[in-house]
């Protein structure tokens, strides 16, 4: 049996026991090929920060589990480089989510999650993740983008594809990448006809300017793990968010308290359960064990994050822990680009909820609520409240 069995149904449950039990587990990844799976805070957090442990798919062993099978246009992305192509492009992009730059952010962000609550009118009930933790973080990244308004709805169906597939429907994956291709192809031509005031138009411009400095296919790659990472992590933050929230009522009752509870609950709630899969480049020992070169290694956040050797009574969702450390958005140099307007997005989306709906509640029982069925993100698929 393999150690890892019921991960997707229970993953809290099996993260404590295989933690307790060793350090480092061999496990069939989410394709069933091997992996090496990573479960205590110290290790993993040591792991995230490796220069030995690579993120390109030249170091993976035949065999193993690799991750998303991507076309080229889309494989050139951040998850899957190390220094110094990394460097450079996250230089690049960087400057776009600076905590500065982030800030100037605050207001437009506000109006949307005010447009949101505005349709959703002064009472009645609504699944939350569809009506407003969804079309947030999708609004705001497109807006920073320059994706125009109809070509929005899609997104959401395509990252549940990848990232949450239905086992009903085995080609929704290839179907989803063969639209996100022909959507980023059109949507850069678009941009570089009619160059506007975003993101996007900037990225053209770089590549235009000097190809040195951005491939064509790491300009369609970046685009794509932009509007990809921008929305899936930040749905997820929010909704499990809210989620703490209303099963812990009355616990934050001052604004001021936001930015310290997010932290806390993601750690407690995390958007990820696993970073991205890593291939050492020689034979690395994690936790006292020996995993060989090119083998597959996951390393898991939220395990982590739950770790009691970090965090006293860690299954506890406590809004007064100093919850600083946490690696729901992961650690050294891959650390999650888009972390402070992720923070930013969930903190005003709480504020607007605790302000203009005080009388939210869960309308549901918490126990029956149900997740993504995915091995590596951790989100609801849908948030039934009243208010």
């Amino acid at each position: 049996m393999d150690p890892a069995e019921g991960l997707i149904d229970h993953p809290y449950a099996v993260y404590d026991r295989l933690r307790d039990t060793a350090p480092v587990h061999r496990i069939a990844g989410p394709d069933g090929n091997p992996a090496w799976l990573v479960t205590r805070y110290d290790d993993v957090r040591e792991a995230l920060a490796n220069p030995r442990l690579s993120l390109h798919k030249r170091h993976a062993l035949p065999g193993s589990y690799q991750g998303f099978a991507l076309p080229p246009a889309l494989d050139a992305n951040l998850l899957n480089m190390d220094p110094p192509d990394h460097t450079r492009i996250r230089r690049l992009v960087g400057r776009a989510f600076t905590p500065r730059r982030v800030e100037q952010l605050r207001v437009p962000v506000r109006e949307t999650a005010d447009r949101l609550l505005d349709a959703l009118g002064p009472h009645g009930r609504t699944d939350l993740i569809a009506s407003y933790a969804a079309p947030l973080p999708i609004a705001v990244i497109c807006d920073l983008l320059g994706v125009p308004d109809e070509h929005r709805r899609d997104f959401r169906a395509w990252t549940d594809a990848l990232v949450a597939p239905d086992p009903a429907r085995p080609g929704a994956a290839k179907e989803a990448i063969v639209a996100m291709l022909g959507f980023f192809t059109g949507l850069l031509t678009a941009k570089r006809e009619k160059p506007a005031d975003d993101l996007l138009s900037d990225l053209i411009a770089i590549r235009d300017e000097d190809d040195d400095r951005l491939t064509e296919d790491e300009l369609m790659s970046l685009a794509f793990l932009i509007l990809f990472a921008g929305y899936e992590n930040t749905v997820q933050l929010i909704g499990n968010a809210v989620l703490g929230l209303l099963t812990h009522p009355g616990r934050l009752t001052d604004p001021a308290q936001l930015p310290a509870a997010i932290e806390e609950f993601a750690r407690f709630e995390g958007p990820a359960l696993l970073a991205i899969r890593r291939f050492p480049v020689e034979d690395v020992t994690i936790g006292g064990v020996v995993v060989p070169a090119g083998e597959t290694v996951l390393l898991s956040l939220s395990a982590a994050n739950r770790d009691p050797r970090r965090f006293p009574d860690p299954e506890r969702l406590d809004l007064d822990r100093d919850a600083s450390g946490h690696l729901a958005l992961g650690h050294g140099i891959h650390y999650c680009l888009g972390g402070p307007l992720a923070r930013l997005e969930t903190e005003i989306a709480l504020a607007a909820l605790l302000e203009r709906l005080p009388d939210l509640a869960l309308d549901a029982d918490p126990a029956e609520l149900r997740w993504r069925p995915s091995l590596r993100a951790r989100g609801l698929l849908a948030l039934p409240v009243t208010y």
